[in-house]
């Protein structure tokens, strides 16, 4: 009965969710980190960017670290995160989704929640090294998703992948856009359609026969964003289609590698089904937290260590 009772406790205003999600992504300090910048050209012509850390002391243990939505590998809660696992004897694989490392991809397409694929080439990749002989996966938000639905929906994954974590998760993604468009989140969703409108305008340049200034108009919305060109570019009927079928959700009895989803109570941006109460109460390796404050990716401890980073560390050492 994987139901872990969490010891996170936060502290004054701290326990506020908004507060503890807006201060951490704006305000928190950036510690320190020697980032290595590598290509990886993709299979279908196109590339992503992966950050590189390294551990002071060799290792043939990878983290492979998956930002949210129209983050990078520059964020604050992954560079944190990253030199946490540098400082305890892991080399860091921070992967920049397509079109999110400062230079536009070059296909139509991007990336969403629920495209696997390139993770799927990374892990690949990272393996045709032959010097990790174990390796962890640890996504926020949009990368939680993608690393559940990964593990879930392959029958086999190679056996160098031991655990998973995966933080403020939107593990029901109609729950969550639905979450997302209440008048408490303006200011989230807000920001997220203001810059995905900035990336649909500068992909038109690219794509001016597929792309057009009309439909840009159009999108007033995170929904209609996912109506107009999540949907068409990565071959789903529309943005509900794409929902159901790129949510990790039921994706999760399948995994069988340790995995914790550490989702805060108070974390605005996800609704009821993103805590899967019932499922990890029947799985051996699905280990759900969900603490009463942190918001979203807010677990705020003290600045240089989140509650967050140090339960990672925790929890990739489980052995069962």
């Amino acid at each position: 009965m994987p139901l872990v009772s969490s010891s996170y406790r936060a502290k004054g205003i701290f326990k506020s969710g908004h507060f503890s999600t807006i201060y951490s992504a704006k305000v928190r300090p950036t510690r320190s980190l020697a980032q290595i910048r590598k290509r990886l050209e993709l299979s279908d012509g196109d590339f992503i960017d992966i950050d590189w850390s390294y551990s002071v002391k060799k290792t043939k243990k990878v983290a492979i670290l998956l930002h949210g939505l129209e983050g990078n590998a520059q964020r604050v809660y992954i560079k944190n995160q990253a030199k946490l696992l540098t400082e305890n004897d892991w080399d860091v694989a921070a992967m920049n989704h397509r079109g999110c490392s400062g230079e536009e991809n070059r296909l139509y397409l991007s990336y969403n929640s629920g495209r696997t694929e390139d993770l799927k080439e990374l892990i690949s990749h990272i393996l045709s090294f032959d010097t990790y002989d174990e390796i962890t996966l640890i996504g926020f938000s949009l990368g939680g998703n993608v690393l559940l639905k990964y593990l879930g929906e392959e029958t086999i994954i190679p056996s160098q992948i031991a655990s998973g974590v995966a933080i403020s998760t939107p593990l029901h993604l109609r729950g969550s856009l639905e979450q997302l468009i209440k008048f408490e989140n303006f200011v989230y969703s807000k920001t997220f359609i203001n810059d995905l409108r900035k990336k649909y305008k500068r992909k038109m340049v690219q794509f001016p026969n597929a792309m057009n200034a009309e439909e840009l108009k159009k999108i007033q919305n995170l929904l209609d964003f996912d109506n107009l060109y999540t949907a068409k570019a990565h071959g789903f009927k529309d943005a509900y289609d794409y929902y159901e079928k790129s949510s990790s959700l039921p994706f999760l009895k399948n995994i069988e590698i340790p995995v914790l989803i550490l989702n805060a109570k108070n974390d605005s941006f996800l609704s009821e089904k993103c805590y899967p109460y019932k499922i990890a109460s029947k799985s051996s390796t699905l280990f759900l937290e969900t603490p009463k404050h942190g918001g979203h990716v807010g677990f705020h401890m003290s600045h240089k260590v989140y509650y967050s980073e140090k339960r990672v560390l925790e929890f990739i050492h489980y052995k069962e």
